[in-house]
């Protein structure tokens, strides 16, 4: 069919040539025509996507052949669009600077049609194979660049756990850290910084406290103040932590480890000398190390911990600018002062499990921008620098972590893991190894199986406790896992990864689970089952003393995106949704998907809920692309309100349905003229 074949742009100023190459290549392919190279240029700016190769003529009136090379390689299309040049000029210099300015090859007049069949054809199938080989490799290092993102938050975790703060703080310091770097770079050339830096600087900051693993857990979780000896004893976690790195016996030149040094040993030092461990002073302290300070102090500052509460975003700048945390550069502090605002929104973003695509299709189009083998070669380096990366921070971490994969069957565990657990580092056929059945049980293996099988894309995360022998000695453990499924519509178990930890750690197996379970994995937002919780805790703790809302809504038209579009583009609509709930809610609030295409909101107010419901309405309404968003919205106010959770969710429930019976996209509140709806709608 001819609407299945490829297009070709054949641009000559002579209309018997357009037409011999047509005549010999409409067979194969669909052919675009332009009479001069003014022409072209307008022809490939509208249907750049669909143009597979183009002849281009080298000598023509408006603009020539060399002209249109040298606009395609500005505009960038000489990478996508692949071009053979057509002229009855032969001279060695013609042919030359044609290749040079991109050309893939050259057909010289008269034409002999099989040569311009073959060289065509042959580009052409060449240009599919590396659009192919293009495509898998983006699609490698994005999925490479996704794990090692999963990977930070799960160790983030294991780093923090032991000093009763969430992994988040590893995760905020991050983006702290990243943001200050990305400003100093737009503010000064003092500090020689390229986007590659900032990248290294940033994933290194993860290892600031990593020394806090020696510090005794009586002197790090102490909920008062540290006596002047227990100061000292916490002071020393800058410096075992650089210990610890300077300590590892291969790889130590790496810049990942070096920078990690820096940071560990001097994040506590001070722009006046004031600091510790070595009271360096202004620039003696590596940059790296500066900022990382000013983003662990901001969100030590506003984050809860077991002696203190979180402080206001604002109120902290003011602390740290106010010399209240001690001395740092100035140019930093304006840099803070800058991205004060930015930053409230980012860090409200951040949880577990929340990807940053963003970020990860940023990397992928940085290493696949320039074409050819020195983009493999940096993609192999970036493949093997993430890969060093994770096996370093979960050697360090000193947990047994294993990803299990189910086709063809095997366990892979961390290097630590596997010689702790006394077998190799990758197991084939679990079920069979000997090895692998003196440390589980058979039957205790088929159970985690079955639970991990049994897990949902929604409620992904699974636990066990099992006796196992490691070390020649017989442990109670638990194992903390996580499913992976792929992305298709029906989405299929391709494995899971997890750790398994000694029962004595509890707590920490615990709160990772909470964390896991508690979230929607779709959107990131919390499930039903968790919010109910909190939302109930609130509701107990706070009656008669507060005022709250509860606004339920759905997408009108949902199954319009999904039939319509595809249930790809229903999934975007799905996240953009609770991205536009983020945006719009104080981080005291609650954004809840419920299940499919519903949400609930939850927020306190003063005076009138209105505005705020008002003013979500109108964001969450606006057009993501070719879909129009409308939501019809209940709401109901706990104010004077004796009932519990169930009792404001169906008031909020009779509230939505009042909506949908009048025309849906709209809001309204719940009145006792709904009574007769209540805890009818959903039957």
């Amino acid at each position: 069919m001819r609407g299945n074949k490829r297009k070709i742009l054949i641009v000559d100023d002579s209309e018997l040539n357009r037409a011999l190459l047509a005549d010999m290549l409409s067979d194969r392919f669909d052919i675009l025509e332009a009479e001069n190279g003014m022409e072209a240029m307008t022809i490939l700016h509208e249907h750049e996507l669909e143009i597979s190769l183009m002849l281009l003529d080298i000598v023509m009136p408006v603009m020539d052949g060399f002209d249109v090379l040298a606009m395609m390689n500005q505009k960038g299309l000489i990478k996508s669009i692949p071009v053979i040049m057509i002229s009855a000029e032969t001279g060695g210099s013609y042919i030359d600077r044609a290749y040079d300015l991109g050309a893939i090859d050259y057909i010289s007049r008269p034409f002999d049609e099989r040569t311009v069949i073959h060289r065509v054809t042959s580009n052409f199938m060449l240009t599919v194979k590396q659009k192919e080989m293009s495509d898998m490799l983006s699609e490698q290092i994005y999925e490479k660049e996704k794990d090692n993102s999963l990977m930070i938050e799960v160790l983030s975790h294991i780093v923090e756990f032991r000093n009763g703060e969430s992994g988040l703080h590893v995760l905020h310091v991050h983006s702290i850290t990243e943001m200050l770097l990305e400003q100093l770079m737009k503010k000064t050339d003092k500090y020689p910084l390229s986007v590659k830096d900032i990248r290294m600087i940033s994933n290194a900051s993860a290892l600031h406290d990593i020394g806090k693993i020696t510090i005794p857990s009586e002197v790090l979780n102490k909920p008062g103040r540290f006596t002047p000896e227990e100061f000292e004893i916490m002071k020393r976690h800058t410096v075992e932590g650089a210990k610890m790195l300077d300590d590892i016996p291969f790889r130590k030149n790496e810049l990942l480890v070096k920078i990690g040094y820096q940071i560990c040993r001097w994040h506590h030092e001070r722009y006046d000398g004031r600091g510790y461990p070595d009271g360096l002073k202004g620039d003696d302290i590596p940059i790296a190390a500066q900022v990382v300070s000013i983003a662990d102090v901001y969100d030590a500052l506003t984050s809860e911990r077991c002696y203190k509460k979180a402080i206001d975003p604002d109120a902290a700048i003011k602390m740290i600018l106010g010399g209240e945390c001690g001395a740092f550069n100035p140019l930093l502090l304006e840099c803070l002062t800058d991205i004060a605002e930015a930053l409230k929104k980012e860090l409200s973003l951040i949880s577990f499990g929340h990807a940053t695509e963003g970020g990860i299709r940023d990397t992928v189009k940085e290493v696949l921008k320039n074409s050819g083998p020195e983009a493999s070669a940096r993609s192999i380096k970036l493949v093997e620098r993430e890969r060093m990366k994770y096996k370093f921070l979960s050697d360090i971490s000193r947990e047994i972590i294993f990803e299990y994969i189910a086709m063809p069957e095997m366990i892979q565990l961390s290097e630590w893991g596997a010689e702790t657990l006394g077998v190799p580092i990758k197991i084939i056929n679990p079920a069979e190894n000997e090895q692998w059945i003196s440390v589980v049980a058979p039957e205790d293996y088929r159970d985690f199986l079955e639970k991990i099988k049994k897990s949902t894309p929604e409620n992904p995360v699974v636990t066990g406790k099992y006796l196992m022998n490691i070390g020649g000695e017989k442990k109670w453990n638990k194992v903390i896992a996580k499913a992976l499924w792929g992305d298709s519509e029906n989405p299929e178990f391709e494995g899971a990864i997890g750790k398994i930890v000694d029962i004595n750690d509890e707590t920490a197996a615990m709160e990772y689970l909470e964390q896991q379970a508690e979230h929607d994995s779709r959107t990131g937002l919390l499930n039903h089952n968790a919010a109910k919780k909190r939302i109930s805790q609130l509701l107990y703790e706070n009656k008669g003393k507060k005022r709250y809302a509860l606004a339920m809504f759905d997408v009108d038209n949902f199954k319009q995106a999904n039939d319509v579009y595809g249930h790809l583009f229903g999934d975007e609509v799905l996240e953009e949704i609770a991205n536009r709930i983020r945006e719009n809610i104080r981080s005291t609030d609650i954004g809840v998907r419920m299940g499919g295409d519903e949400f609930i909101i939850f927020m306190e107010y003063k005076d009138s809920a209105e505005p705020q419901i008002k003013r979500i309405f109108e964001h969450l309404t606006v057009k993501f692309r070719q879909f129009d968003v409308g939501v019809s919205m209940g709401v109901a106010c706990a104010e004077n309100f004796d009932g519990d959770y169930e009792t404001l969710f169906n008031m909020a429930d009779a509230a939505m349905y009042t909506v949908k019976r009048n025309g849906k996209n709209s809001y309204c509140f719940y009145t006792d003229e709904m009574r007769d709806c209540l805890g009818k709608t959903r039957q």
